[in-house]
């Protein structure tokens, strides 16, 4: 029987092809035992010619059951700090970390609530990431949260410490430029959500500078 050390996505990655090969493949994943409970696995959108790559942590409830990722409220949100930042969220790529949704609920047919990632889930996942990143090759990465900065620089991560500054590191074998923020769904949950907002605008501010 498989433990966690065993679980990687690396077997369903195929080596050739491009963006649409990888969704193809994606859709069959059996890395580690999210995809069961998941209605879908939910992959990256937006064109291979992406010059910011976005990367958040996991599908949500609506991102599940519609296949894209960021398409609930913590996605609306984001695309309006985009906008706001002038950058177009049209011309990103936006994906996760973690290709499948992991939740909880209390009783059957109660509401799906989020559950976070383990560090093993989001490292099994990790080479769909990298494949994501070899056929975009993002001129810069936008990093929403700590499980997405700890799938990409490791786990002594903390985005608090690093947020809205321009970290240039190797990544999955790539020099990378990447731009650290808060997850839109964290602006969401904020008690003062007004200034939650207004920081994740100032860090995407960074961001788009660092691409002008």
């Amino acid at each position: 029987m498989a433990t966690e050390d065993d679980y990687t996505a690396q077997p369903f990655v195929p080596d050739r092809g491009g963006l649409p090969a990888l969704r193809a493949a994606a859709t069959e994943c059996r890395g580690c035992p999210l995809y069961r409970d998941a209605t879908q696995t939910v992959f990256g959108a937006g064109k291979a010619s992406a010059r910011v790559m976005l990367v958040g942590e996991q599908p949500g409830d609506q991102e599940d059951r519609q296949g894209k990722p960021f398409v609930g409220p913590a996605g609306h949100l984001l695309d309006r700090a985009l906008a706001e930042a002038g950058l177009d969220p049209a011309d990103a790529y936006v994906t996760n970390a973690v290709k499948h949704f992991k939740f909880t609920r209390t009783e059957p047919r109660k509401r799906r609530i989020h559950k976070a990632p383990t560090l093993r889930e989001t490292t099994a996942c990790g080479p769909w990431l990298a494949a994501e990143l070899d056929r975009v090759e993002p001129e810069l990465i936008v990093v929403l949260g700590a499980t997405a900065g700890k799938a990409l620089l490791g786990s002594s991560f903390r985005v608090t410490q690093v947020r809205g500054t321009v970290l240039e590191e190797e990544i999955h074998g790539r020099p990378e430029r990447l731009v650290p923020t808060v997850h839109p769904s964290a602006v969401l949950r904020a008690d003062d959500r007004d200034a939650a907002y207004r920081g994740l605008l100032s860090d995407l501010k960074v961001a788009a500078r660092a691409l002008a």
